[in-house]
């Protein structure tokens, strides 16, 4: 099927690849020393997320670091492109690839019109990698990988698995765009910041009404188009098995709190995966020792959902708040005038930060300021009140925990000391099978103990502060001899130095040029939805059998008429009023209507395709 993937050893395995985000180079490092097999990273300019774009000295940085773990560094250019900004955006590409990364994500089909080095290339969630037959496309165009759509189903994923030979990736965790990635337009129509070009605004995140064509107020005040956070940790195997190769976690804008602990957190169970399975195998190299358990309860989370893996089972909506809701920690016992007590096992730190609805239902947010006993004093009560349901959602014990963390990752390698004519030598083999031999000049005499051996054994096993970690340590010859410290210490820095340069020199990064072809695109006609914003991508469509191209919204920003998000969420499974799969005891009148302010919009519901589409009222 796609054995010819680089994610295949041999003809039965398949390597699986634990994919982390990095805001910069020292959150990426240490994704990479959590157990990150790849790491994603925003490049200077032409990212989805416009904050968190890196230099390319710093990326280098960074792969010259995950290259010794045979890790590997996409680089995301992966936002649409303006005529002006197209040479610009090749030659960041040239640097990116002189920088080392091993992949460029990309949402601009014009960028596949460019000059471009032997790069791969990945197709982003922004190019709406939903529909089988323009996957299908992107993969006998010359593809690497396709990031799929958050929305398909283990099926889904199955059937596009065994239609395509390209690398599959696809989200395990983090925050969710409501809309389809790459189809919404409501930030840039509010105020033309948009989504597809790295400033989207967020408005989903917003409070708003909901009413419908009658007049009559269903919701007041909600946060209607806000979603829980993924989480697939439970799911993990079966999405292996259903055909993705690359396990994705979200959070470029994420602190290296997050990340440590995420990565940890599905380091861990891929690990345990793998180890039950032949057919399976890790991405890089080394084992990761974790110093702490970690908890994606205890970082920042909108509350968890498993989205549409399984299919529509149940709500997804984080209505009541778009912040971090945190851990449940228990409820209110006793209120005084400067204290509360909790009904929790669990323990309640100076500096947390602690939340509760209060009677409107709004929520309230207090800091704990001392602990005494069972008694919390904040530094503002803030009508808090007994009985009181109180989250927890920023942790400061386990903050700290993270923050001093020492959690290494090791490449474990064996060791073969033997004498040379003049001095002594050292056979270094990681466990890729890398050997370098490092030799120095040295005096000998025998040593009067008859302890030379374990001597020269234990100096040899020194090998913290490095990568490696010494799997088995061979004395071939020249055991019998005393050898100063100094002596076997250069010789082992000399062959750790030799080893990590050697790795790096052998890094594979997977083959990328894209060799041009006239497959057929399988629409003749594309409208906005397609983002085509420059000359380069209408070139593409057109060479690939395209006869109709309407241009992107970003260009098209007078039209108020025009479809502003497709979702799979739906308002009415959400609130109990689906025809389809509940049994609503009061019908609405469609249409309905968010309303915020100034702005108002129109939901139409698309029931045979479940989606919901939401327009400019």
């Amino acid at each position: 099927m796609y054995q010819d993937s680089p994610f295949y050893k041999g003809q039965d395995m398949r390597k699986i690849e634990l994919l982390a985000p990095a805001k910069n180079m020292e959150t990426g490092i240490a994704a990479v020393n959590y157990g990150a097999d790849a790491v994603y990273i925003g490049a200077e300019k032409f990212g989805a997320r416009g904050a968190a774009g890196n230099s390319a000295a710093d990326i280098a940085a960074l792969a010259d670091y995950a290259h010794r773990y045979h890790a590997r560094v996409y680089a995301a250019v992966n936002t649409i492109l303006f005529d002006d900004e197209l040479e610009e955006a090749e030659s960041l590409i040239r640097e990116l690839y002189d920088s080392g990364v091993d992949a460029v994500i990309i949402q601009d089909m014009g960028i596949l019109e460019m000059d471009l080095p032997p790069v791969a290339i990945h197709a982003s969630t922004q190019m709406n990698n939903f529909d089988i037959e323009h996957i299908k496309f992107l993969d006998r165009a010359g593809i690497k990988r396709v990031v799929l759509a958050r929305e398909l189903s283990l099926p889904e994923i199955k059937k596009i698995r065994g239609a395509v030979k390209c690398e599959l990736e696809f989200f395990v965790h983090g925050a969710l765009c409501v809309s389809l990635s790459g189809q919404c337009y409501m930030s840039a129509a509010i105020g033309g910041r948009s989504g597809n070009r790295g400033d989207c605004a967020q408005p989903c995140r917003n409070v708003y009404d909901l009413t419908d064509s009658s007049g009559q107020l269903i919701v007041r005040g909600k946060h209607l188009l806000s979603i829980k956070d993924m989480s697939l940790y439970e799911s993990i195997e079966e999405l292996i098995d259903a055909g993705a190769d690359s396990l994705k976690i979200e959070g470029r804008l994420k602190d290296i709190s997050y990340v440590k602990n995420i990565v940890a957190l599905y380091r861990s169970r891929l690990d345990s995966i793998l180890e039950g399975r032949e057919d399976l195998g890790k991405a890089s190299s080394g084992k990761v020792y974790f110093d702490f358990k970690p908890d994606p309860e205890r970082t920042f989370n909108r509350g968890y959902t498993d989205y549409f893996i399984k299919g529509r089972t149940g709500p997804v909506g984080a209505f009541d708040s778009p912040k971090s809701a945190g851990k449940r920690m228990g409820t209110v016992e006793e209120a005084g005038n400067s204290f509360f007590t909790l009904s929790t096992d669990e323990k309640i730190s100076n500096g947390d930060g602690l939340f509760f609805y209060d009677s409107k239902k709004n929520i309230t947010g207090i800091r704990v300021n001392r602990v005494d006993g069972k008694k919390i004093f904040p530094l503002s009560m803030n009508g808090i009140f007994k009985g009181a349901l109180i989250f927890r959602n920023h942790d400061a014990a386990f903050e700290k925990i993270l923050d001093i963390s020492r959690t290494e990752r090791k490449i474990k390698v064996e060791t073969d000391f033997y004498e040379t004519e003049t001095g002594f030598g050292l056979t270094l083999k990681d466990e890729d099978g890398i050997s370098v031999k490092a030799e120095i000049e040295s005096a000998k005499e025998i040593a009067r103990s008859g302890d030379g051996e374990n001597s020269i054994i234990k100096q040899l096993g020194k090998m913290g502060g490095t990568i490696f970690e010494a799997s088995g340590i061979n004395i071939k010859s020249g055991g019998n001899c005393f050898i100063q410290a100094r002596v076997i210490n250069e010789l082992r820095r000399s062959a750790v130095e030799m080893l990590s340069a050697e790795r790096i020199k052998r890094h594979a990064a997977p083959p990328g040029r894209i060799s041009r072809n006239r497959v057929e695109y399988p629409f003749k006609e594309i409208n906005y939805r397609w983002n085509v914003t420059n000359r380069l991508a209408e070139k593409f469509y057109k060479f690939h059998g395209v006869e109709k191209i309407e241009s992107g919204f970003e260009i098209l920003r007078g039209e108020s008429s025009r479809q502003l998000m497709i979702t799979k969420m739906c308002i009415k499974y959400e609130l109990g009023a689906c025809e389809k799969f509940q049994s609503p005891a009061k019908r609405w009148k469609d249409p309905v209507y968010l309303t915020n302010g100034r702005d108002r919009f129109r939901i139409e519901f698309a029931c045979k395709e479940c989606m919901m589409r939401i327009f400019p009222a």
